[in-house]
């Protein structure tokens, strides 16, 4: 299978068409059944990009931290937020939508232009267009997708803390086999999306093993 890596050639493109400022958008949590979606938009200065920019999933832990940095002193950020309550109030789907939307509007300055990571627009006045793998061929989604990874990260490392015993610094939300273990002797913490949650039969569950 062959490995993209991302370029800066749509930014160029659209700054040759006339847009001034190219922010590139992903996020993060969305197939999770516990905490929130965080996403990101980023716009790059073309004279100051970070080197060693991919998909954040492509990436080590020390790595993106370490372009996190990198890009937080360089770049223009804005960061969407949405929480378990709004995923489980509105449907996951149009949560992540408007954690994107969320993200676009915080940026520091105005893009006029945005490259998507992923099939769907977002409610925004700006150009836009959505790209399959974005993360994997913008270097501002890919940008984007390495703040939101972080962030995201921090985040379930943090709430391990104050909600022990479901494994969430390691799993980061996600339903791995050993959070679904914490789950059945546990129950569902307050972060856990409840609509996830309904969908997990504890007989489906694998049983705890010791």
């Amino acid at each position: 299978m062959e490995i993209f890596k991302p370029t800066f050639n749509l930014e160029h493109e659209a700054h040759r068409e006339g847009f001034h400022h190219v922010a590139g958008c992903d996020e993060v949590g969305r197939g999770a059944i516990a905490g929130p979606v965080v996403a990101a938009a980023v716009i790059l200065n073309p004279h100051r990009i970070p080197d060693g920019i991919d998909d954040s999933k492509r990436l080590s832990p020390s790595r993106r931290q370490a372009l996190f940095q990198e890009i937080k002193a360089t770049s223009s950020v804005g960061i969407g937020f949405a929480s378990h309550h709004r995923i489980d109030r509105d449907n996951v789907h149009q949560a992540f939508l408007w954690a994107l939307a969320q993200a676009v509007q915080h940026l520091p300055m105005r893009p006029d232009f945005i490259l998507i990571d992923g099939p769907f627009a977002i409610a925004c006045s700006a150009a836009m267009r959505p790209i399959i793998r974005g993360d994997q061929i913008s270097l501002s989604a890919a940008a984007a997708s390495i703040v939101a990874k972080v962030i995201h990260d921090r985040f379930m490392e943090n709430t391990s803390r104050v909600h022990p015993g479901y494994g969430f610094q390691q799993h980061k939300g996600y339903g791995t086999k050993h959070h679904l273990q914490r789950i059945q002797e546990n129950g569902a913490s307050p972060i856990h999306r409840s609509a996830a949650v309904r969908y997990i039969s504890v007989r489906d569950m694998p049983k705890a093993s010791y």
